[in-house]
């Protein structure tokens, strides 16, 4: 990788310019061409580094989104994984190491179309999934830093003090149609979304402005794919929290570098026990595990029942669609 591609693939995963010609101005950043911008991220989007350059929306403000998983024997594994992965709701599809072999992501506009995709998916498979919704955030904002080859701590999302006041407003379904495939690769993209939206430019980059003031969008960039930058070995770990100490546990994972990604989810007892969820992405197995052990040792967790899920392999990843 360039020196120039890698600054462009670190340097723009937040903070992407929110101007009329915003590949314009990252080139006079790097010192580069306009044209020499966008032919490096249709380069690396064809390569598969780059998933698409756009926004990061907050779990559940646009729409409502969850965690699954299904029981796969492994005989029966890719007609289940390509089932899945057909729903135009599921965004990621991962096999990790587990009886829960097959792990997935749906988002929909609304909770009516979560269950029917979740209902598609147990018709299809003939396996019930087990359905694990956020409960509560500590860390989800995955980036990844080209320069020392880890991953990327961003700036702390904002948290809005009401959700209801960071919401889109109603005609806004419309721009969040337009914007959640990736900005296109041309010289004033926000006009391009401004058709797809029925609005102005100056209003689309007003919107996008305003979604990140208020939290709705988490970070406005450059997309990449761990998986071809060298991240390997990825690996979500859960733990068996008494709910007394799980936020505490919640917090100081978070704070960990090396952890991606931290989050609350709900038991469902009798099949799953664990409440705690982080994700660590490493170039090699054996830097993942020394990493769980910090976590042990560091955050109280020494003692308490944990299982790490490593990726198999990857049926999709995209990003997440909560407007048709």
């Amino acid at each position: 990788m360039s020196n120039i591609q890698a600054r462009l693939l670190n340097d723009f995963q937040r903070a992407f310019p929110l101007v009329p010609e915003p590949y314009r101005a990252i080139a006079e950043k790097l010192g580069i061409t306009e044209t020499e911008v966008l032919a490096l991220l249709a380069r690396c989007r064809d390569e598969g580094r780059v998933s698409r350059v756009g926004v990061v929306f907050r779990p559940n403000v646009v729409g409502v989104s969850t965690l699954a998983a299904l029981a796969v024997p492994e005989r029966d594994l890719p007609v289940a994984a390509r089932a899945v992965s057909q729903l135009p709701e599921v965004n990621h599809n991962y096999e990790r190491e587990h009886r829960y072999n097959l792990w997935f992501v749906v988002a929909a506009p609304d909770a009516e179309g979560l269950a029917r995709a979740l209902g598609t998916v147990e018709r299809r498979t003939g396996l019930k999934p087990l359905v694990l919704p956020l409960v509560k955030e500590y860390h989800i904002d995955l980036g990844f830093d080209m320069g020392h080859g880890g991953p990327s701590r961003l700036r702390p999302a904002v948290q809005p003090a009401n959700i209801a006041e960071a919401l889109p407003a109603e005609d806004e379904p419309a721009l969040v149609a337009a914007v959640q495939g990736g900005f296109p690769l041309a010289t004033r993209p926000f006009a391009e979304i401004a058709v797809r939206a029925g609005m102005t430019e100056q209003e689309v980059i007003a919107r996008l402005r305003n979604w990140v003031d208020t939290g709705v969008v988490r970070r406005v960039g450059i997309v990449v794919r761990h998986h071809e930058l060298g991240y390997r070995a990825n690996a979500m770990v859960v733990w068996d929290v008494p709910d007394f100490q799980v936020d505490a546990a919640g917090r100081c994972v978070a704070r960990q570098p090396f952890v991606t990604l931290c989050y609350r989810r709900p038991r469902k007892l009798p099949d799953w026990r664990h409440n705690l969820f982080c994700m660590i992405h490493g170039r090699d197995r054996n830097t993942v595990l020394g990493h769980v052990e910090t976590l042990r040792a560091t955050c109280g967790l020494g003692e308490l029942p944990h299982e790490i899920l490593f990726s198999r392999q990857r049926f999709k990843q995209t990003g997440a669609r909560y407007a048709a």
